[in-house]
């Protein structure tokens, strides 16, 4: 066995912990769905449920120390990178427990503790966060790494190809991680990206792959080699992962028939669900039996409620508060 297929191999235990990670941000999901719908949330959220992948295979190669930065539908990504379920939870009600305090909301979540550097709702926003971050390692000496998460639409931004150019000048540490779901808010993302989306990064001479982005182990066996690569010099790299939410671009488009087939819903859930695929997997490799992989579930679905009650009963924040951790 190669050195780098002894570095990505999927052992039980992190195998495992995968799909406990997936079904956790999968059930958290539906709970916030239930939650708005409810009236108890306020603003709006945009789901994660079909992209889990994603999220738990790049945050499983990554260190407690390394960075990410995130989207608007991006409570995935900090579920994977070590969130708390009632910390987050509370974040989204507005509650003083929150990871910022019930400021933030749904799309502004940061837990700089798990190198969670924040989310945020601007289209290609965190881009700049997280290029920021990786120049501050290797002006410092570290070998901490950098992970952008951003969907295809972001292509579109301006600040994206920017700060690819200085990564690529600079040699930086940062990994650019395209969520392709295929859909730009509304709009089939061929209809508004022009040309191979892998041509971009490769024109600042970045390392650039491509991974199906349903499997949890093959994107983990891709960013465990693009993330050593940063670590020791490599430089930057970008990842395009393909995928597709299962729901619309936020909870309130719930009437999808206009702009995406039914069938091809229909499709990505039957066939290509990162849980179902993932699942699979290990109980083919005698991992877990459908017993195992039901009582994660159980767990898993307990962690949320425990969450959602501590989120409801949490208090507000004082209305005095309210010019604190406004300015630095």
């Amino acid at each position: 066995m190669s050195a780098t297929a002894a570095r990505t191999e999927v052992g039980a235990e992190l195998a495992l912990d995968m799909y406990r990670r997936m079904t956790l941000i999968r059930l958290f999901e539906e709970q916030a769905n239930d939650l708005y719908r409810s009236a108890k949330m306020p603003g709006l959220t945009h789901l994660y449920i079909g992209e889990e992948a994603i999220a738990v295979g790049v945050c499983s190669a990554l260190r407690q120390d390394d960075w990410i930065t995130s989207t608007h539908r991006g409570h995935g990504h900090c579920l994977a990178k070590g969130a708390e379920v009632q910390r987050m939870f509370a974040e989204l009600l507005g509650k003083e427990a929150g990871y910022c305090r019930g400021k933030g909301g749904s799309m502004h979540i940061a837990d700089h503790e798990n190198g969670n550097l924040g989310a945020n709702a601007i289209v290609g926003g965190s881009a700049g966060i997280a290029t920021g971050a990786a120049y501050s390692a290797k002006f410092r000496g570290t070998d901490q790494v950098a992970v952008c998460f951003f969907g295809e639409g972001a292509l579109g931004q301006g600040l994206v190809y920017e700060v690819m150019n200085m990564a690529s000048l600079w040699q930086l540490p940062v990994i650019y991680v395209c969520e392709n779901n295929m859909y730009n808010e509304y709009t089939h993302y061929l209809e508004a990206t022009a040309g191979e989306i892998l041509a971009r990064p490769k024109a600042f001479g970045i390392e650039a792959r491509e991974v199906d982005g349903q499997d949890a182990r093959a994107v983990y066996a891709q960013t465990s080699e693009l993330v050593e690569r940063a670590r020791t010099g490599g430089g930057p790299a970008f990842l395009l992962a393909n995928t597709y939410r299962y729901h619309g671009h936020h909870v309130g488009d719930i009437d999808r028939a206009y702009y995406r087939p039914k069938d091809e819903e229909e499709l990505w859930r039957s066939e290509r669900d990162p849980l179902a695929i993932h699942g699979r997997w290990l109980e083919e490799q005698k991992l877990a039996t459908p017993d195992d992989l039901q009582r994660i579930e159980d767990e898993a679905r307990a962690e949320v409620e425990a969450g959602v009650q501590f989120a409801l009963d949490a208090p507000y924040p004082d209305p005095s508060q309210v010019t604190e951790d406004v300015y630095a």
